[in-house]
């Protein structure tokens, strides 16, 4: 019987979108596996040289992006930020992310979950409290005071919206906002990084009498309050920009997402070819939000959908970018990188190294051409011996 979660203090007040972006930095962490978290990892270790991740207000990921901005934020009041730099002691979360990466989680986890009264999602979230979270809730997070805001995005199943964990609130905008839960790190990542169908959905009971409705709620009642269906964060927006993007004017993506692969034969049994043009409609979803942002930081500035930022991907030519000094990065290797399998899969040494040293160059290059053409272009990789 899942235990029922309720609040621990007061609500906190909160922000509204609906108010209009205000100034700050958001960063956004996009889904993809164990690939898409070793790659935002060499990210942050290169946001962290610019002095940009002690400057961030917003923090928003789903699904892979949970697992780093989690550990992250657990680790926050840890890192050790020098006054207006860098923090000392980015490796804490580094080291975490390698061990998480050299353990291979989802293939027992779906043969456990068939065959034991387990089911394959609590077999997950088992494994993030052993290896990272241990018993830390959201209320573990820094608050807004004493670092950015970090947004765990999960996929409601029963109100098809996104479903926000915070430190302040849980929020759906079809339940509204449910203050200061004590939901367990390891449950939010988890349904955050719920790939369907294998890994969700991920069952959430709570103490429905605590939810707060607004005009727009109109599924405040249980047992869409009391029992919650959620499944992966990447589902509604694989690269976690919506609540970036509509409360904060510069907007930093790392995405480390997959491509929809082409197929000469489709299969034509009804299971198969369903779950085709699934992923047919989730490969545009996705390129349609993609297209949204590139659309937003060329707008005018006097437009109300401006953003300022850099967007970097995990399958983009570093050559694109047009820096005579950018890190050398051949095409051909980081499409090898970007081909790793969206999985819980353990990786070697090497593949972790290569993972974040082309999400550091990536993220070095995005950030000098778009963002800021100031900051001193770095003179090596952070895992020189292992290049990309």
């Amino acid at each position: 019987m899942a235990e029922q979660l309720g609040p621990v203090g007061p609500a906190p007040d909160t922000d509204d979108a609906r108010q209009g972006p205000r100034e700050g930095i958001a960063l956004c962490c996009s889904g993809g596996g164990y690939r898409a978290m070793m790659f935002h990892a060499g990210a942050l270790i290169r946001l962290n040289e610019a002095a940009l991740l002690s400057r961030l207000k917003r923090v928003s990921s789903v699904s892979g992006g949970s697992i780093v901005t989690g550990v992250l934020g657990l680790f926050w009041k840890q890192l050790q930020f020098e006054t207006n730099g860098p923090a000392k002691n980015l490796n804490l979360v580094v080291d975490k992310l390698r061990e998480m990466a050299s353990t291979t989680i989802d293939e027992g986890s779906v043969l456990g979950g068939l065959f034991s009264s387990d089911t394959i999602s609590e077999r997950i979230i088992e494994a993030y409290r052993k290896h990272l979270f241990g018993n830390a809730t959201l209320q573990d997070l820094p608050d807004d005071i004493a670092g950015p805001r970090f947004v765990i995005n999960a996929t409601n199943v029963q109100t098809g919206a996104l479903f926000r964990f915070s430190k302040p609130y849980l929020a759906d905008y079809r339940l509204g906002t449910y203050p200061t839960p004590s939901v367990p790190l390891a449950i939010a990542v988890a349904a955050s990084s719920a790939f369907p169908p294998f890994l969700s959905p991920v069952d959430l009971v709570l103490d429905g009498q605590f939810w707060k409705p607004d005009a727009i709620s109109d599924l405040c009642k249980a047992p869409y309050t009391t029992n919650l269906v959620l499944s992966d964060g990447g589902v509604y927006d694989n690269l976690g920009l919506e609540t970036a993007w509509k409360n904060y004017k510069t907007i930093l993506v790392s995405d480390g997402g997959g491509k929809l692969a082409g197929e000469e034969k489709p299969s034509r049994d009804w299971v198969r070819h369903s779950k085709r043009v699934l992923d047919i409609i989730d490969n545009q979803v996705r390129s349609l939000r993609y297209r949204n942002l590139i659309d937003s930081y060329k707008a005018p500035s006097t437009q109300s959908n401006f953003r300022s930022g850099a967007y970097w991907g995990i399958r983009t030519n570093i050559d694109d970018y047009k820096l005579a000094d950018a890190l050398a990065a051949p095409h051909n290797k980081s499409l090898e990188l970007a081909n790793t399998p969206t999985r819980l899969k353990a990786m070697d040494p090497q593949l972790q190294n290569r993972l974040m040293n082309w999400g550091y160059a990536v993220c070095d290059a995005a950030l000098r051409a778009y963002y800021d053409q100031h900051l001193s272009a770095p003179k090596n990789l952070p895992f020189p011996n292992d290049q990309i």
